[in-house]
């Protein structure tokens, strides 16, 4: 059983406790002292079972519609939506006249910029100030915006709405990254950060699914594509419900009796992470943009994810050029999610069951992109060809690689700040990625199969595997460097929460 410690006990003493810890040290300290206590593994199983049971099924359709009101409007360009707002034009300076998606392209591309402008301000707030009453308002600001859509009569307001949709939901990735580093352990979190980004290959379908059921409408007073952008609306509102009753970190999680909490936060003593700390430090901003790490996760990021930017945006009418009707290139998007719905919680499952195979794995998922794409390409196009369908699908391996950088960002960087800033980095690239890719997506050069978007894409995924390993190489020398210290053990408990970076901290060890 476990040796729950005097200061935690009585409830008025903890509460005591938790107000004199402040905000520039560890929330882990409100329950738990510099020593490790021994805890009773059933205990800890039921706990990690209640941690899991609320968050990751919420996180996982949270992120689930982060990524569909995304893709929302590849769909709707096809359900009238380029027409109704002049997002698409024909361009009579070439013969034959062609499309000129210039404004689509930018209506995709100004979403991520709204998030590039809210990532860091955004987790910084996030950081400071209890998530229930930062998170939830934000989330339900972003289901309001996003239902707003419906009223746009102008490109120009759309290119507006984009901005400020970005904006807002800036604060869900980077939120959901560091809770999950706050509430599990090392080994635990590449399984846990792969659930919830595998919302993406769930709404890949589901969205995908709602938007075709969304095609059927033939009446009405909106268009198809207004009904779509009013429904998520309103299934994120309910989402923002939940957010409102998020605790702040396992130290209040208020689903655990008070036995439980204290098993929540000592079982992630020996990661040396940390749970909480609301201060913001410049020591550790400092040291973050100083740390080799960020800009090797950041340039993979933003290369990997270059190629969603285009898929999100362009998809369905990229497929629609392979000789299929409307509604059956919106059933295309199947395989794609099918491929992230299966390998992503497959790649996090790995992860947690055999160490260091995180970035061996991120760079196998590279080569089926890599392939997808010289597929597509170089494949004969015509009437409903089966090659360049392949190659779409091969491309859904963009997930699996996507959620590993995730998992690799929040996994090697300790310190509450640190974190921060990693996590707000990795999303920073995210956007740097998405804003890039729909401008890759020429429409005048369609008959030459998108020649300037495939070759990018191999482009980008050669620089993810480089840079994955460099990294590789930087994490597994500095392990190595660490593991011949002179190190007296009894001072690793003391060390857990005194929110230590990675570097600060000699008994840190980052994962491969």
């Amino acid at each position: 059983m476990i040796q729950v410690p005097s200061a935690t006990a009585d409830p008025e003493r903890r509460e005591s406790n938790m107000e004199g810890v402040g905000f520039e040290k560890d929330a882990a300290l409100a329950v738990v002292g510099e020593q490790a206590v021994e805890i009773d593994p059933a205990v800890e199983r039921r706990v990690l079972w209640k941690i899991d049971l609320f968050f990751m099924p919420a996180m996982l359709i949270g992120y689930g519609f982060v990524y569909w009101d995304k893709a929302i409007l590849g769909s709707a360009s096809l359900f009238g939506m380029t027409t109704d707002l002049q997002l698409q034009l024909m361009d009579y300076s070439t013969s034959p006249p062609s499309k000129d998606t210039t404004r689509l392209s930018w209506a995709t591309s100004l979403f991520y910029f709204g998030m590039l402008a809210g990532l860091y301000p955004m987790t910084f707030i996030l950081q400071r100030f209890n998530i229930q009453r930062i998170l939830a308002p934000i989330v339900m600001l972003w289901a309001i915006t996003c239902a707003a859509t419906a009223g746009i009569t102008t490109w120009q307001g759309l290119f507006v709405q984009r901005f400020f949709l970005g904006f807002v939901e800036s604060v869900v990735p980077t939120g959901f990254m560091t809770i999950v580093s706050g509430y599990y352990t090392q080994s635990e979190q590449a399984m846990r950060q792969a659930w919830w980004f595998s919302g993406t290959g769930w709404f890949t379908i589901i969205g995908g699914a709602l938007n075709y059921a969304f095609g059927q409408i033939s009446s009405g007073s909106l268009a198809r594509w207004q009904y779509i952008y009013i429904f998520a609306g309103v299934l994120t509102f309910l989402f923002g419900i939940w957010c409102a009753i998020m605790p702040d970190s396992p130290v209040s999680a208020w689903f655990l009796t008070p036995e439980e909490r204290v098993v929540a936060v000592e079982r992630l003593r020996k990661g040396q992470t940390g749970v909480r700390c609301q201060k913001i430090k410049w020591d550790q901003i400092k040291e973050s943009f100083l740390d080799i790490k960020l800009y090797l996760i950041a340039i993979m990021m933003a290369a990997a994810y270059t190629i969603n930017g285009a898929i999100s945006g362009f998809g369905p009418l990229i497929v629609s050029t392979f000789g299929f009707d409307t509604l059956d290139s919106i059933l295309f998007q199947f395989p794609v999610g099918g491929v992230c719905l299966i390998f992503i919680p497959l790649c996090g499952f790995i992860a947690s069951r055999i160490p260091n195979t995180r970035i061996p794995m991120l760079i196998t998922c590279c080569l089926p992109v890599i392939a997808g794409c010289i597929i597509i390409w170089k494949s004969e196009w015509g009437y409903k060809p089966a090659a360049p369908v392949v190659g779409y699908a091969l491309t859904g391996f963009f997930g699996p690689v996507v959620s590993l950088i995730i998992t690799l960002g929040a996994s090697n960087v300790a310190g509450a700040t640190k974190k921060t800033i990693m996590a707000a980095t990795v999303f920073v690239a995210y956007t740097v990625g998405n804003i890039i890719g729909p401008q890759l997506v020429n429409s005048k050069t369609v008959d030459q199969h998108y020649p300037e978007l495939w070759k990018g894409m191999v482009i980008c995924y050669c620089i993810t595997i480089a840079a994955a390993a460099a990294l590789y190489g930087v994490l597994w020398r500095e392990n190595k460097r660490r593991d011949q210290m002179d190190l007296d053990d009894a001072e690793r408990d003391k060390m857990a929460f005194l929110d230590l970076t990675d570097k600060q901290n000699p008994f840190f060890r980052y994962v491969l």
